[in-house]
């Protein structure tokens, strides 16, 4: 039986930009599994599978139902034993846990203030309402004001991301000489940045940009097939 993930989507189906369903979305390619996506607007993600307070990914595989992306990815290196692994042993399972604090904490809130607006406007006018009413209460102003407020450049998430540009002048990914899901972790947030920001804010020109379009590419450029939303 084919493993299906509940993926969230904006107005059109095809566009897939949720970071954490992109972790899954590689953690999959990664071990060479076969997975159906099924689209998921914001308003539908709560009551997936039969829950009441779901947050995407959400992957069905056979009678199992695990949702949170980091569960997803310990779920199939137990389960599916003869792929490639996600995490290097124990010792990769924590180191992973850290990247993903530092990512969410310190990388999100940058992209955010980079699309935000642009996520709102590439979305279904129910689930515009939803996105306004919770974004605003998280940033504590309306969308528009946000948009305003931050200048559409990238300094601030490349301040964020030098904890990974200086780590790549040693080594080829997070992971060593190949990724691992701690790779997929960051390559998430940038995805989700490539996938719905209107202004021209993707990192160049260093060493962030190279692995990225690495990414990108791997996996016969599953990364890529989606397009940026950027025209530049």
């Amino acid at each position: 039986m084919t493993i299906r993930l509940y993926e969230l989507c904006g107005a059109d189906e095809t566009h897939l930009f949720s970071p954490h369903c992109w972790k899954t979305r590689l953690s999959f390619a990664h071990k060479g599994l076969d997975f159906q996506t099924v689209p998921v607007p914001f308003t539908k993600v709560a009551s997936l599978e039969g829950g009441t307070d779901r947050k995407v990914p959400v992957m069905r595989d056979g009678e199992t139902v695990v949702q949170d992306s980091f569960e997803i990815a310990k779920y199939l290196d137990a389960t599916y034993r003869d792929t490639p692994p996600l995490f290097d042993g124990e010792g990769g399972i924590a180191m992973t846990q850290f990247v993903i604090n530092w990512s969410q904490s310190q990388v999100h809130p940058e992209v955010a203030k980079l699309c935000l607006f642009d996520i709102y406007s590439a979305l279904a006018p129910e689930d515009q309402a939803f996105f306004r009413m919770t974004r605003e209460k998280i940033f504590g102003m309306t969308l528009e004001e946000c948009d305003q407020k931050f200048e559409k450049n990238n300094a601030g998430l490349m301040k964020a991301l030098l904890p990974l540009e200086l780590t790549l002048k040693t080594q080829d990914f997070i992971g060593g000489d190949k990724p691992l899901f701690a790779d997929y972790v960051v390559f998430g947030a940038l995805q989700w940045l490539r996938t719905t920001a209107k202004n021209d804010v993707m990192p160049k020109d260093n060493r962030v940009a190279d692995w990225f379009e690495r990414l990108l590419d791997m996996y016969d450029g599953a990364g890529r097939a989606v397009p940026a939303a950027c025209a530049a």
